[in-house]
């Protein structure tokens, strides 16, 4: 057989990221794959040395645009933890309405992208333009569209007004209606199915030996969640993480679409336990000396942040794991055996951040 190395990336018309991928092939079949990591290295973690602890909560929310909330709570719990400083109840639980706003986004961009990656550019369209829904109501409630910077150490800078509440039921429902109407197109369609069922078959043996993450590690049947820890306001709300069992990219995206609709519940119910009370806590001093893990669940999985304090206004290591870092792995594995026409959907299907993964 003909043997062809191929570069893939770091531009591909398909993909959304610069990934770069070495493709080694037999024919039209992937025998190997070898990342090449850092082309949009930004170092943001050596900010730590140069900013101070408030200045980083900016900081962390650029790692990541489309799960900016979500790197900003990790990081805030994490400060929080270390100065024992225990936020308003109505704070958690606004974090958590922004968080799953920001999931409802992430998704439905993916989803537009996989509606793409096959040709269906109206479907890609539709769901864009459902996504613009939630980046109204993060304007609206936030005054920003996509970095919205409502965690300060110690709550939240904003609130939502009882009109606001109500606008914002509102507009989910129809997301929620608008969503589940291309729920046959994106799911059952002929094309897709030939595209991605029995694609990029992840174990679940391989999945956790391997420590896949988010989508990745339950659409190949392991039940973990972060939130399931119960941080912040997941305490106080009803929740089981959404698995499939296939371990192919039809799976994962499935996993994806589902938790839309379930990200819509738990807005439901956040607002519907949100408590009167303060915003935010006064925070004096700087963080003691010490280190401290904090996870939280984001789109793509599980996030870990490692902050290690030194009794100063500068923290002496900031350190974060993010879910696509953990991914890799596990896609490495699956795409050898592949065919080179599958190598783009089966990328696509992790969902891949290089931004996150390049710090």
């Amino acid at each position: 057989m003909a043997t062809t190395i191929i570069p893939f990336g770091p531009q591909h018309p398909v993909l959304p990221e610069p990934i770069h991928l070495t493709l080694k092939l037999e024919d039209e079949i992937v025998i190997e794959a070898i990342p090449a990591l850092g082309y949009v290295h930004r170092g943001l973690e050596k900010l730590a040395d140069i900013r101070d602890y408030h200045q980083m909560i900016y900081v962390v929310e650029r790692v990541c645009g489309i799960c900016s909330m979500i790197h900003a709570v990790c990081y805030s719990q994490g400060i929080e933890e270390l100065m024992e400083i225990e936020i308003p109840k109505r704070a958690e639980m606004l974090r958590v309405i922004w968080s799953e706003l920001h999931r409802m986004h992430s998704h439905l961009l993916w989803l537009g992208l996989f509606a793409d990656a096959f040709g269906f550019e109206a479907l890609f369209m539709q769901f864009w333009k459902i996504r613009e829904r939630i980046m109204d109501i993060n304007e609206a409630t936030t005054g920003s569209r996509v970095i919205v910077s409502v965690n300060v150490i110690g709550g939240v800078r904003a609130d939502l007004s009882p009109d606001q509440i109500r606008w914002i039921l509102s507009e989910i429902d129809g997301v929620e209606k608008d969503v589940s109407a291309l729920q046959d197109t994106i799911m059952n369609d002929y094309s897709v199915k030939h595209r991605t069922v029995g694609i990029g078959v992840l174990t679940k043996e391989q999945a956790y030996e391997l420590g896949a993450a988010g989508p990745m590690l339950r659409g190949s049947g392991v039940a973990q969640d972060m939130r399931m820890l119960g941080y912040g306001g997941y305490s106080e709300i009803d929740f089981e993480p959404i698995v499939e069992t296939a371990g192919d990219c039809w799976a994962r995206s499935t996993v994806r679409f589902r938790e839309v609709l379930q990200s819509i519940d738990l807005v439901r119910q956040a607002i519907s336990k949100l408590p009167e009370g303060d915003l935010a806590v006064k925070v004096k001093g700087n963080p003691p000396e010490g280190e401290i893990y904090t996870r939280v669940e984001q789109p793509r999985g599980e996030c870990v942040y490692y902050i290690r304090a030194n009794g100063t206004k500068h923290l002496d290591r900031l350190r974060i794991r993010t879910p696509t870092f953990a991914n890799i792995p596990p896609m490495l594995t699956v795409l050898p055996g592949c065919e080179l026409a599958d190598v783009p959907v089966i990328v696509l299907s992790i969902d891949p951040c290089i931004s996150c993964t390049e710090r």
